[in-house]
């Protein structure tokens, strides 16, 4: 069986204060976005209860910590029953991007594994086990535009309106580390009023729309910094970074293509939203 993970980026994005549990609270909007990998598993007559298999774009680490890997054993757990499996992942969507491949690459093996081997988990319950998994896992259960607060797991859908607008995403090839940018950032010292704001069009984003993590990164990395002016240059209605970045994107009332002016090793995507 096969299941096509997506990415998603996100319309600002504020920490908010640190948990006890060492986590952080956050506010953000998560839009799905149709750039994808491609997730097959299939019931493996094998002694060896995962088997993984990855193509396409290189991931870093040891197999065993991959996040597909950490879901299936997590439901392999809780289910003795499940046979042992093949787990087959073509990675199309850029790593440490801030796009949540790896995330959705997880969520969807939950949903996968729960369709395959008829499970019957509850969304809320898949969602309750994703975050396990990491605190963008719990979007791609829902996989629909929502505002999200504590880790990432309370939902509530939103509506953002951009309905027929182009948008296109530009990450450089920049390994942008967690951990770092939490470090970076005052937990608390940016509010924004999200819903107010998303009811406006894109071009009244521009001043009051933020991501908590891109002033230090754009400081660290300036050709971040390069992108988010070249995409207004070039007639962006709004331009920001995505999660903790490293990937641009870039809201056009007209159609955009990718800029043949930047270096052949640039990921560019580009897509009409359809609401």
């Amino acid at each position: 069986m096969v299941i096509f993970p997506n990415c998603k980026i996100n319309l600002g994005l504020t920490v908010d204060d640190k948990r006890t549990d060492g986590y952080h609270n956050i506010s953000t909007v998560f839009l799905p976005i149709p750039l994808y990998d491609a997730l097959e598993i299939i019931p493996s007559k094998s002694s060896i209860n995962i088997q993984f298999t990855q193509s396409g774009k290189l991931v870093d680490g040891n197999s065993i910590d991959n996040l597909c890997v950490k879901a299936a054993q997590l439901l392999q757990d809780l289910f003795p029953e499940i046979p042992p499996i093949e787990i087959y992942l073509h990675k199309n969507i850029p790593m440490g991007a801030g796009l949540g491949g790896g995330s959705s690459d997880a969520a969807h093996t939950l949903l996968l594994m729960n369709q395959l081997f008829n499970l019957g988990l509850s969304k809320d319950k898949l969602i309750q086990l994703s975050l396990q998994l990491g605190s963008d896992c719990p979007f791609f259960i829902e996989n629909k535009n929502c505002f999200a607060t504590g880790r990432g797991e309370i939902m509530s859908p939103i509506e953002v309106n951009l309905n027929n607008n182009y948008i296109l995403l530009i990450n450089p090839s920049i390994h942008i580390s967690t951990a770092w940018a939490f470090k970076e950032i005052t937990p608390g010292s940016i509010r924004v009023p999200f819903k107010e704001i998303l009811k406006e069009e894109p071009i009244k984003w521009r001043k009051a729309l933020y991501n908590h993590f891109e002033e230090p990164v754009c400081q660290k990395f300036p050709e971040i910094k390069t992108l988010i002016d070249l995409m207004y240059q070039n007639g962006a209605e709004y331009a920001a970074m995505t999660g903790t970045g490293s990937t641009i994107y870039g809201i056009f009332k007209n159609p955009v293509q990718p800029f043949t002016s930047l270096p052949s090793h640039y990921f560019q995507f580009t897509f009409q939203v359809k609401n």
